[in-house]
């Protein structure tokens, strides 16, 4: 099974090639002028690197959002666009899911600036399942609703984390209850990893259900819920 996966909602984005789980070759892409310019001419030359064509790729996956909206809408336009000429099914999936397959720990709460003092957040098991569902709320009142659980923080953005006492760093520094782990790598691995037990339990959709993870809700709800 061979997978494409790609990620454009971000400052730094990316894509992996991966077959039967292995991953073939990973590329982190910076685009000051816009992923949409260079995200095909990317593809190509990952595909002509690793002896692959489009035929042979079995689903396209993409960081659905949040993240930059012009961004979100690049990388669902290329998979929806690339499915539907090859007759082949999409994954989408949450850009904050593929952040907490970067985290480490029993609960990770993985976070993005979502800016005028907000952030997307959301917190997941190490199985990747929704422990808080993903909403866009302040910061501080994010990190309230955890009620000092113990939880590995997941971001991009190190800035979030300026006025605490814990320092961090790009491998994630202990503090006394909690970690945080800022990363400025592309969340293409953590897409493909998701996209690829999406696929197996049958769950890709067809390119014309796509749809953007944009998770303006102003009446989500904080909730701990306790996986099962």
């Amino acid at each position: 099974m061979n997978l494409l996966a790609i990620d454009t909602t971000h400052r730094t984005g990316g894509v992996v090639l991966t077959q039967e789980k292995s991953v073939l070759e990973a590329v982190a892409i910076e685009a000051p002028n816009g992923f949409g310019a260079v995200i095909y001419s990317e593809i190509e030359a990952l595909l002509e690197r690793t002896g692959l064509t489009l035929q042979d790729i079995d689903c396209y996956a993409a960081a659905a959002g949040p993240g930059s909206f012009t961004g979100i809408r690049v990388g669902l336009s290329v998979v929806k666009a690339l499915a539907e000429v090859h007759n082949k099914t999409v994954a989408p999936v949450s850009s904050l899911q593929a952040l907490a397959h970067a985290g480490v720990g029993k609960y990770r709460a993985a976070v993005m600036d979502a800016r005028r003092q907000e952030v997307y957040a959301a917190v997941y098991d190490d199985h990747l399942k929704l422990v808080v569902d993903e909403v866009v709320t302040e910061w501080e009142e994010f990190r309230a609703s955890l009620y000092n659980r113990s939880v590995t923080f997941v971001s991009l953005n190190s800035s979030l984390f300026d006025n605490d006492e814990v320092s961090t760093s790009r491998q994630g520094v202990t503090g006394d209850e909690n970690q945080v782990v800022i990363t400025e790598r592309p969340l293409t691995m953590g897409v493909a990893h998701i996209a690829q037990t999406l696929f197996e339990q049958g769950k890709t959709v067809a390119p014309e259900m796509v749809d953007a993870n944009y998770i303006r809700r102003p009446e989500a709800e904080l909730k701990w819920k306790d996986p099962d």
